[in-house]
């Protein structure tokens, strides 16, 4: 049902030893949206975006995504872990980008990317090879199939590792801050794909520093502090006038050090500081 959200999530909790991380989330992404999430590290952004993927098991609450409750089988009101097997084949649903590009060393961009629709799902190499060249154009790199990794930039690498994650035709992305990695004259080429993925009308998920991203693309901005969703709604309203002191104080420290970082480039040997 397209009213129906494809992520919905009530009261998760994820503690790591004594650290509890998330305390009670409740959030629904609904089809074609784009959410980001704001806040400080340390805030349980990417333990919430690890918990949706069953990378980290939550300690209580549940998570569906498109309707099918996450790592669990509900029987009776008792909920029991589901086997490896049945967690990977839910995983193989969702696309995950990380702030490490995780590309295979050894293999070329294409093997990279045909890797795992023809391991993991079983898909004939020769149609997930067309298919792969395709995504290629789409980010950006239809020259690069037979270059490894290390010949590449970090922009392109992370634009491979998209790729890579589309090849298996999710339904949900989630970018784990995609361009915390990269210099930043490299950044603008990963958010161009992200954009053109948000117009096609992608349902993402996106942890971010990247205030601009946010306040042009996201359909949702969520800032988090201390495991629990503080402030949420449009992103132009949160980013420009937040309503919660915490969001506030944040906001201003990452706009201090964007000036700082654009200083920095416009003179980077500081010739134009007092002496």
């Amino acid at each position: 049902m397209a009213d129906m959200p494809l992520v919905h999530a009530v009261n998760v909790t994820k503690s790591f030893g004594d650290n509890q991380v998330l305390k009670g989330i409740d959030m629904d992404v609904h089809k074609g949206e784009v959410v980001c999430f704001l806040g400080p590290s340390g805030s349980g952004k990417t333990t919430f975006l690890r918990c949706i993927n069953q990378l980290e098991t939550i300690n209580g609450g549940r998570i569906w995504v498109d309707g099918e409750l996450m790592g669990y089988a509900d029987k009776g009101g008792v909920l029991h872990r589901l086997h490896d097997k049945e967690i990977a084949r839910q995983r193989r649903e969702i696309g995950m980008v990380f702030q490490r590009f995780n590309l295979f060393p050894h293999k070329t961009v294409l093997d990279n990317i045909i890797e795992a629709p023809v391991q993991v799902k079983g898909e004939k190499k020769a149609e997930v090879t067309v298919r792969a060249k395709e995504l290629l154009e789409r980010v950006g790199l239809a020259d690069k199939p037979l270059a490894y990794p290390g010949q590449l930039s970090g922009g392109q690498q992370q634009r491979v590792a998209i790729a890579r994650a589309l090849a298996m035709r999710p339904k949900l992305m989630l970018f784990d801050e995609p361009t915390s990695a990269l210099d930043p004259e490299l950044v603008g080429e990963v958010l161009t794909v992200m954009r053109e993925l948000a117009k096609e009308g992608m349902t993402m998920i996106v942890v971010t520093h990247e205030m601009a991203f946010a306040r042009d693309v996201a359909d949702r901005v969520v800032f988090m502090d201390g495991g629990v969703v503080v402030e949420q709604g449009d992103p132009k309203q949160v980013i420009n006038n937040p309503q919660h002191e915490r969001t506030q104080t944040f906001l201003r420290r990452m706009q201090s050090e964007h000036e700082q970082a654009v200083a920095a480039v416009a003179d980077p040997l500081g010739l134009t500081q007092d002496s």
